[in-house]
């Protein structure tokens, strides 16, 4: 198995779970919990795969992912209720899944040589979109959006670092394994240490 489909796998385990804990805020049934894990899950890795014109899609040409997708969901719907926060259990969670997910959007690109923007761009989308599609379909605020937290800045970070690690001659796995660690230092430091980017605050004209 390549390192980038056990990227993949990580990506879709971990986010599945974040979406069946939403699931769980918003009181929905089995298959309502299956289906915003999936759709948590394979959300980001759609869309880099159709826009690096990658056939097929990675869950089309490998059903199993939807089958873990699904299991997580199934697991968290039955043991959801053990859990004192979930909301905690999301936020760490999704750090790690959106670490991954990026790594893996960024291997993507990497693999198929396109030039460090698109990198950066295929890191980014594979690591939020999930989680962003996640948040709207169940009528929560975005974890993406929260007032001057660091996410897709996380996630900026973490790709533009897998295409310098690239160019420097680092293999596979350092590039990668440094991709996700910067990713998740940055939101697990703003979790943690209250981390934000500067937020625009309106202000009256001048007369």
């Amino acid at each position: 198995m390549s390192g980038l489909a056990l990227l993949d796998y990580a990506s879709v385990l971990v986010f599945a779970l974040t979406g069946a804990l939403v699931a769980s805020r918003a009181q929905l049934d089995l298959v309502g919990f299956a289906f915003i894990a999936c759709l948590t899950a394979v959300g980001g890795g759609t869309v880099r795969d159709l826009l690096l014109d990658r056939h097929p899609v990675f869950w089309v040409g490998q059903p199993a992912y939807i089958l873990i997708a699904v299991g997580a969901a199934v697991l968290v719907f039955f043991t959801a209720h053990l859990v004192e926060s979930r909301y905690n259990w999301l936020v760490w969670l999704d750090s790690f899944a959106l670490s991954i997910a990026v790594a893996a959007g960024s291997a993507a690109a990497l693999s198929l040589d396109q030039s460090g923007t698109i990198v950066v761009l295929m890191g980014v989308t594979t690591g939020c979109l999930g989680g962003l599609m996640r948040d709207v379909v169940c009528n929560e605020v975005p974890l993406v959006l929260k007032q001057g937290e660091l996410y897709v800045s996380c996630a900026l970070a973490g790709a533009m670092t897998a295409v310098l690690a690239a160019r420097l001659g680092f293999d596979e796995l350092a590039t990668l394994a440094a991709c996700a660690m910067i990713c998740w230092v940055l939101r697990a430091g703003s979790l943690l240490f209250g981390w934000k980017l500067p937020v625009y605050k309106s202000r009256p004209p001048r007369s």
